[in-house]
């Protein structure tokens, strides 16, 4: 039996503003060509379909055109919830659903109940865990003493493995949104810190052929049982050098046979780009990131003026700007004690204009600082 495992669609989600919907359909409608290419029997999807609760109309849309071409090209559909989705809408209509192949796993009370399949060997279990927030989860689970994410996921798991202890010979998979001891974030994970602790040893999976991991965005392997698909989608430019994949699971007769890494399409690829903003509208080398989204830092000396307008321009998918000016010190912490003891209003506002842009204030600028001032001593002494 074969599974292509994928997670973190995070359908709805905007970059630094930057709509990606269209990005979105079409990287998820390569996974139902993947599908249909590579003979999948079940698409698992580990958490965070949306980026939000209460998504939008369009991204609804989205997220459930994509499932549709899943499901057209040949594959059932295991989906649990992850931390951004509402697990209560994300499963309405789920017994409906599962006649159809779409099988929403977003019960606590019954992630030990598996979605069964069958090929030539014999059963395969695929129990999707939905995202267990640890305070209500541990009163859901009836293990009120429960610590932490590894309090709630231990009981889930020993509940797992009891259902396994009653169907022998039977293969297992499990769907699990949770930030496992050894994986490597981005900046694009909410936290699910609860307490400071938010991770949870490998070892809790113990037990299954093969763990299906949501929530970190990267695509990573912790044991050869134990993987993070990863997102399909950058979300973050710290992520801009990760190829974003999906695994496509084999299981033989014994249980795991093989995992083989799918990369995906890259919609729109992101770049970094730094220095002068002359330098930048100018260079022809740059003209290779005119389709990118961008990250720009700009180094002149003054703050330029109306940078990000000028700046797409030329690159009409620049999406976040930073000034750092070359041999300066914005952005270097100062307390406000610190910068305004001793110093006159006039001293004062001189300052702030020379760190907010990198230059002192003109003559003629000064002058209308002293007339703003004294209009304002005077309003304060007519109250």
């Amino acid at each position: 039996m074969r599974f292509l495992h994928t997670s973190d669609w995070h359908v709805g989600r905007t970059f630094h503003g930057a709509d990606l919907l269209a990005e979105q359909e079409t990287v998820l409608g390569h996974l139902a060509d993947l599908v249909a290419g590579e003979a999948v029997d079940a698409v698992l999807v580990a958490g965070d379909i949306y980026d939000r609760a209460v998504p939008s109309a369009e991204a609804v849309r989205v997220a459930t055109a994509a499932v549709a071409r899943i499901r057209a090209a040949g594959a059932h559909l295991v989906v649990t919830p992850g931390n951004h989705d509402s697990a209560p809408r994300l499963g309405a209509f789920a017994e409906f659903a599962a006649a159809g192949g779409l099988h929403l796993r977003t019960n606590v009370g019954g992630l030990a109940e598996p979605v069964l399949f069958d090929d030539d060997h014999g059963p395969v279990a695929v129990y999707g865990i939905p995202y267990l927030e640890p305070e209500p989860a541990r009163h859901a689970l009836g293990v009120p003493d429960a610590r932490g994410h590894t309090g709630v996921l231990t009981e889930a798991m020993r509940r797992i493995r009891a259902d396994l202890e009653t169907r022998p010979g039977t293969r297992s998979v499990v769907l699990a949104h949770a930030f496992v001891t050894g994986g490597e974030p981005t900046d694009s994970e909410r936290t699910i810190a609860v307490g400071g602790v938010e991770q949870v040893p490998g070892s809790v999976f113990d037990g299954v052929d093969y763990v299906a991991l949501g929530h970190l965005h990267g695509p990573q392997t912790l044991a050869g049982h134990l993987r993070y698909s990863g997102s399909p989608l950058a979300y973050s430019f710290s992520e801009a050098r990760q190829r974003k994949s999906v695994w496509l699971v084999d299981l033989d007769e014994t249980g795991l046979a093989e995992v083989r890494r799918h990369e995906l399409p890259v919609p729109r690829a992101l770049a970094t780009l730094r220095g002068d903003i002359e330098d930048l509208l100018a260079d022809p080398e740059h003209d290779k990131y005119l389709e990118h989204f961008l990250s720009v830092t700009v180094t002149d000396r003054v703050r330029p003026v109306d940078a990000m307008r000028r700046l797409r321009e030329r690159f009409p998918y620049a999406v976040h700007l930073d000034w750092a000016p070359e041999g300066g010190s914005a952005g270097t912490p100062l307390r406000y004690s610190d910068a305004v003891r001793g110093r006159s209003d006039i001293e004062i506002s001189r300052s702030f204009l020379d760190d907010c842009r990198g230059a002192p204030p003109t003559e003629s600028e000064e002058q209308l600082l002293f007339k703003a001032l004294e209009a304002a001593d005077r309003g304060a002494l007519a109250k």
